[in-house]
């Protein structure tokens, strides 16, 4: 039997979707966790605003961009700075369940795999407010940044003496950024088409909102970006070939036989490339 004529081995079927309720019942602890697991890391006020102060420093040292141009353009109209309010407040959240929810449905192999990596993400992200306490641009006397959600709104966040809903003082890293590239980067690695590269408007337009509005500074989304490259390193995603049947390894059959010498084409079956010979 030749290479024409000998089956190729049946290939491997797609990856079975999760069970749905296990499932959300992961999804909805990773979102718990992330929402209510920096509380835990309260009390370290006067430390927050002494590491504000080193970031700003440390940004100014290394000549990073300063934030306050990066506002200035927001505050060209009350438009533009209420859209990044907005963007800030109802983009996070949402995007990152949509993301999650068409991997399930779509493509369930890079769905156990994207939402591995973002619970790594958020796990490690947990650990910084208990070492290294942050207040927010938005609170830090003498950056002459403004806080936008305050004063344009919407706010999602209150007095922090009474907000009992979040940490406003573990603003590093930046999860609002580091979830938002985790979205694109899943996005392009499970589609195939050639304007999957838009999907990194999402984290551009993330990091210019989360700047802009004075809730992070440059190193969060910095921070972010490194814990992001990390866990991507440790969970590798699904093979995928290329074109159809992606996300599948590719199944060949055994190579071909050589043919005798002589023969006009290389790799046909030998009593076939004699026939052809003998014709010439």
């Amino acid at each position: 039997m030749n290479a024409r004529t000998e089956p190729s081995p049946a290939e491997p079927p797609a990856p079975a979707r999760p069970p749905l309720l296990r499932e959300f019942l992961l999804v909805a602890g990773l979102f718990l966790v992330y929402k209510f697991g920096r509380q835990l890391a309260v009390g370290h006020t006067a430390e927050a605003f002494r590491d504000a102060h080193r970031v700003w420093d440390l940004e100014r040292a290394v000549h990073l961009p300063d934030e306050t141009d990066v506002q200035s353009l927001l505050l060209h109209g009350t438009t533009p700075v209420h859209l990044a309010n907005t963007y800030y407040a109802t983009v996070h959240f949402p995007a990152t369940v949509a993301f999650l929810v068409w991997l399930y449905l779509r493509r369930p192999g890079h769905y156990v795999w994207a939402r591995r990596v973002l619970a790594l993400v958020t796990a490690a992200a947990l650990v910084l407010p208990f070492t290294f306490p942050l207040a927010p641009p938005r609170m830090v006397s003498g950056t002459g940044l403004l806080d936008t959600a305050r004063l344009y709104g919407p706010s999602v966040y209150g007095p922090p003496a009474r907000d009992h809903l979040s940490n406003q003082f573990a603003a590093m890293p930046s999860l609002h950024f580091g979830w938002a590239l985790m979205v694109a980067v899943g996005l392009i690695a499970a589609t195939r088409s050639r304007w999957r590269w838009l999907w990194l408007l999402h984290p551009l337009i993330t990091l210019v909102v989360i700047v802009g509005t004075a809730n992070h500074y440059w190193l969060d989304s910095i921070v972010a970006t490194a814990m992001l490259g990390v866990a991507l390193a440790v969970v590798h995603p699904p093979h995928r070939a290329a074109g159809r049947g992606a996300g599948r390894p590719l199944a060949f059959g055994r190579p071909a036989r050589l043919a005798p010498e002589g023969s006009v084409l290389m790799g046909l079956a030998p009593e076939k490339s004699v026939l052809m010979g003998a014709t010439r």
